[in-house]
């Protein structure tokens, strides 16, 4: 009988461990959760926007509960050159050394919510044109990107906006770039620029 007791504790506290590292579960009933996000070239503080994007919102903090993109690097910083403007900033998926981080599933993708891919959101990255396998990578833009919102075509989902660090941003995209031969990207840092930590930052009572 206390074997079993042992057992079902055992049992309730792994859910309870589990349903905590579920972004869902992060300021549940707060809509509009804050995170900082502190890099090796200073911290952007990012509001995010759980009522039109709650399935990226969720998805997102679910990696950042985990502490999962501590250690990431912005792999992608890319300026737009032929048209003289800054593009996006990318990252969140490749550790410092560039291999590639655990992967959670791909989320549906929300792009149609209503948010535009303005200067200084965040919106989610996905891969070979697979509007649904976006996972743990996100860009910030850096201009006003228009072409990314959708059409007839989807887009990409906008989940947030820079609310400080702006600053932060600007050093970032100022950083030398080249071609790195083990992601095979151009637009990457030569000196890369590590995500230390995201955090939740503390509700702000209404």
């Amino acid at each position: 009988m206390k074997q079993l007791f042992l057992i079902c504790v055992s049992l309730f506290f792994s859910v309870n461990s589990l349903a905590a590292q579920e972004g869902r579960f992060v300021q549940k009933d707060n809509i509009f959760p804050r995170v900082e996000i502190v890099t090796s070239l200073g911290s952007i503080v990012v509001e995010l926007d759980r009522s039109r994007a709650p399935i990226t919102v969720n998805n997102f903090l679910t990696y950042v509960s985990d502490k999962s993109y501590q250690g990431s690097v912005f792999h992608r910083v890319e300026r737009d050159v032929e048209n003289d403007r800054d593009f996006v900033i990318q990252g969140g998926g490749y550790d410092k050394d560039y291999d590639g981080l655990h992967e959670n599933d791909p989320i549906f993708n929300e792009s149609g919510n209503g948010l535009t891919n303005d200067m200084y959101s965040i919106a989610m990255a996905y891969q070979d044109r697979e509007p649904h396998s976006g996972t743990r990578q996100f860009f910030f833009n850096m201009d006003d990107n228009d072409h990314l919102n959708p059409g007839r075509d989807w887009g990409f989902a906008v989940f947030g906006s820079v609310m400080e660090g702006y600053e932060t941003l600007d050093k970032i995209m100022a950083v030398k770039t080249g071609f790195n031969d083990k992601i095979g990207y151009n637009f990457v840092p030569e000196k890369p620029v590590v995500i230390l930590n995201i955090k939740v930052l503390e509700q702000v009572p209404l």
